[in-house]
C-alpha cells in the first residue's frame, strides 16, 4: 500500500543522493578511536539533522543531501560534546579529524548521564507504591532529565503531583506522600557519579538516524503513519492537526481539523489543560492509513473516528457512541474494517468505512473497582464539564479513598489483528492482562501478564504475540496457541536502571521486534533467532518516542513528543527514522 518508489526517492535525496560526504574519524585526547560516537550534522534553522554511528576504528561517513550552512557535532558516553559550524556543506570535504576530551568534573558527567540514570536513585520501599510511580510518573515523558530533575522541597513536589493529577496521574494518598518524599531527597541538586557501562556493538556501523522537526512547544506530536504518496502524516493533540511533512525536503503543512462546535476539550471540558498548553476539542491520539488510502484517526478527547482524504485535504468525523471514552490505538483487519481500544470506558470499537457501521464491545470489568469505574465514569465526565477547568473529577473520583490508585481502570491500550485468525487482541495497561476477542463468535479471553504494564504491542507474521511491559522494563513473547509468555530483560546501562519500553512494530520481512523506550534516549532491536539486543543512542537529549513505523527502504521510524516538548534537548518534536546500516541487516 506504501508508494515504495515516492517514498524511496524522498529518502535517498537525504542519504543516498548526498550533495556531500562527511567523513573523518574520532578520537580521544590520548589518541584512542572512539567507537560508537554520534556524529550530527543539523541544518541552520534546526529543522533538519542527520546523524551516522562511527565504527570500531572511530571512523565515520555522513551521506547528506545539505549543501548550505550547517553546524557539525559529535557526542559520545564520557566525553565532552564537540561543534564546529559550517559555512558551506560542499561536496567531497576533506576528511576529518575531531578529538573528544573526557568529562572530568562531577557536575558536567551528571549532566551527561540520561534520564534513567537520576531516575533510579528514586528509591520506594513499597512494590505496590513503587509500581503506581513508575506506571503514572513516566506514561508521557521521562523522569530524570535535566527538566524533571530540578531541586524541589518535598511540598513543592507535592505540588507538581497534584498538578499530574489534573492532567490524569492517579495516585494514593499515601502514594502521593512517598513519592513526594522519594524526589525531593533523590533530586537534590548535587551530581551523582556515572555507574553506566557502555560497550560499543558493531551491528550500530552505518546506522544513520534523521530527524525532522515537525512542531516546537505548545504542539503534542504523538503517532506517525506513512500515506500512500510517501509521506509522513503525524497527529498533534494538543492544536487538532495533522502535520504532512516530505522527508524530501523536510518541510511540514498543518491541516487542522475543525471544532464543530464540540467544547474545548471535549468530553473533558471539566478538566484543566494538559500543561495548560492543549487548545484541543477533538485531541487526534493516533493514525493509520487504510485500504482506501485515507488516514485516519482516534479523537480521544470527542470518542470519534477522524477520516482525512490526503487529496482533498478534507475531513469527516464519526462519532464512537456506546459510552465511549477516550478512543486509542487503531488497525486495520484484513476485510478493511477498522478496530480500535476505547482506554478510559474499557472497551472495544468497531468501524466499518464502507458502511458507517459502529459497534462498541463492552470488555470484562475484572473487579468490584474497576466495574465501578465503567459504570460512572461518563457521568462523572459530564457533571465535571458543568464546571470547566474546575477538575471537578477528581473529587468524584474513588482511586484516592479506595486506595486502588491508577488501578479502578484496566485502561485497553495497545491493540493488534491476528495475522492467522483475524482475532482482535488487546492489552490493559493497567490491570496487567492481555485479551483476544473473536469477531466470529464475540468471546472474550483474558491473560494476566508476567511482567506489569502491558502497552502497545504487534503480532509477528507467524502469530506470534510481542508486548512491550512498560512497568516491568522488559520484552514479552506470548505464544497464543501454547499460552504461554517467555520473558526478555530490556538492557540497561547500570544495573540499578530501568527502562519504560513503550512500543513496538515488527519487521515484516526480517521479523525483527523494534522497541521504542524512553528513559534512556535509546532505541532497541531484539532479534528472535539469537534473542539478541541491539541498542541504537539518539542524538537528541530527552527522546520519548511512540508508535512505530517502517519505510519501503528498511527505515524505522517514530516520533519524539516528550511531554511537555520544553523538556527535550531542542525544544523540537520531531519525526525521527533510524536506518540500519548494511553489516547489521
Amino acid at each position: 500500500m506504501t508508494n515504495a518508489n515516492g517514498l524511496t526517492l524522498a529518502l535517498c535525496l537525504l542519504s543516498t543522493a548526498h550533495a556531500a560526504d562527511i567523513r573523518g574519524t574520532v578520537t580521544s585526547v590520548d589518541g584512542d578511536s572512539v567507537a560508537g560516537a554520534i556524529v550530527s550534522l543539523t541544518r541552520a534553522d534546526g529543522v533538519l539533522r542527520q546523524s551516522v554511528y562511527s565504527d570500531a576504528s572511530g571512523r565515520f561517513l555522513l551521506g547528506t543531501g545539505q549543501s548550505g550552512a550547517a553546524r557539525l557535532s559529535v557526542r559520545a558516553p564520557g566525553f565532552a560534546d564537540e561543534s564546529r559550524d559550517i559555512a558551506a556543506v560542499s561536496a567531497n570535504p576533506r576528511p576529518l579529524s575531531i578529538t573528544l576530551a573526557r568529562l572530568s568534573k562531577p557536575a558536567q558527567v551528571s549532566d551527561a548521564l540520561p534520564a534513567s540514570a537520576h531516575a533510579a536513585r528514586v528509591h520506594l520501599e513499597d512494590e505496590r507504591i513503587r509500581q503506581g510511580y513508575r506506571s503514572q510518573c513516566f506514561y508521557c515523558h521521562q523522569l530524570g532529565n535535566a527538566w524533571t530533575r530540578r531541586p524541589r522541597t518535598e511540598t513543592q513536589w507535592r505540588e507538581t503531583i497534584d498538578r499530574m493529577e489534573r492532567y490524569g496521574a492517579l495516585l494514593t494518598w499515601p502514594a502521593r506522600r512517598q513519592v513526594a518524599a522519594a524526589l525531593a531527597a533523590s533530586f537534590d541538586g548535587r551530581p551523582i557519579p556515572d555507574r553506566q557501562t557502555h560497550v560499543y556493538d558493531p551491528a550500530t556501523a552505518g546506522t544513520t538516524l534523521t530527524e525532522v522537526a515537525v512542531a516546537g512547544n505548545g504542539a503534542f506530536v504523538h503517532d506517525v503513519e506513512l500515506g500512500d504518496d510517501g509521506l509522513f502524516y503525524s497527529v498533534d493533540m494538543a492544536n487538532d492537526r495533522v502535520y504532512v511533512t516530505d522527508l524530501a525536503t523536510a518541510q511540514s503543512t498543518a491541516l487542522p481539523m475543525p471544532d464543530n462546535g464540540l467544547p474545548l476539550h471535549g468530553d473533558f471540558a471539566g478538566a484543566s489543560a494538559p500543561v495548560a498548553a492543549f487548545h484541543a476539542h477533538h485531541g487526534p491520539h493516533s493514525i493509520v492509513r487504510g485500504p482506501d488510502g485515507r488516514l485516519y484517526t482516534t479523537n480521544s478527547m470527542s470518542a470519534e473516528i477522524g477520516v482525512l482524504d490526503p487529496a482533498t485535504e478534507r475531513y469527516s468525523f464519526h462519532n464512537v457512541g456506546g459510552g465511549a471514552v477516550y478512543p486509542h490505538t487503531l488497525r486495520f483487519d484484513r476485510y478493511g474494517v477498522l478496530w480500535f481500544s476505547i482506554a478510559l470506558s474499557n472497551q472495544l470499537g468497531r468501524f466499518d468505512p464502507r458502511t458507517g457501521a459502529m459497534q462498541v464491545i463492552d470488555l470484562p470489568a475484572g473487579g468490584f473497582w474497576q466495574g465501578l469505574t465503567d459504570a460512572t465514569l461518563t457521568g462523572v465526565l459530564k457533571i465535571a464539564s458543568l464546571l470547566p477547568g474546575k477538575d471537578l473529577q477528581l473529587l468524584l473520583s474513588h482511586h484516592k479513598w479506595s486506595g486502588q490508585g491508577h488501578r479502578i481502570f484496566n485502561l485497553p491500550y495497545g491493540l493488534d489483528i491476528h495475522p492467522v485468525d483475524g482475532s482482535v487482541w488487546y492489552a490493559k495497561l493497567y490491570a496487567d492482562k492481555i485479551g483476544r476477542y473473536d469477531p466470529k463468535t464475540g468471546a472474550i479471553s483474558e491473560w494476566d501478564t508476567p511482567l506489569p504494564g502491558p502497552r502497545r504491542m504487534r503480532f509477528a507474521p507467524d502469530g506470534t504475540l510481542w508486548i512491550p511491559a512498560f512497568g516491568g522494563s522488559g520484552l514479552l513473547k506470548f505464544e497464543p496457541d501454547t499460552q504461554q509468555f517467555t520473558r526478555h530483560p530490556m538492557p540497561v546501562l547500570a544495573p540499578d536502571e530501568f527502562e519504560t519500553p513503550y512500543a513496538l512494530n515488527v519487521h515484516p520481512q526480517t521479523g525483527d521486534v523494534w522497541i521504542t523506550s524512553n528513559q534512556s534516549d535509546r532505541m532497541f532491536r531484539f532479534t528472535p533467532a539469537s534473542a539478541r539486543w541491539t541498542a541504537y543512542p539518539m542524538p537528541t537529549r530527552t527522546t520519548y518516542m511512540r508508535d512505530i513505523v517502517f519505510t519501503a527502504d528498511g527505515s524505522v521510524c517514530s516520533t519524539n513528543s516528550n511531554l511537555p516538548p520544553m523538556a527535550i534537548e531542542d525544544q523540537m518534536q520531531s519525526i525521527v527514522c533510524l536506518r540500519p546500516g548494511e553489516t547489521s541487516q
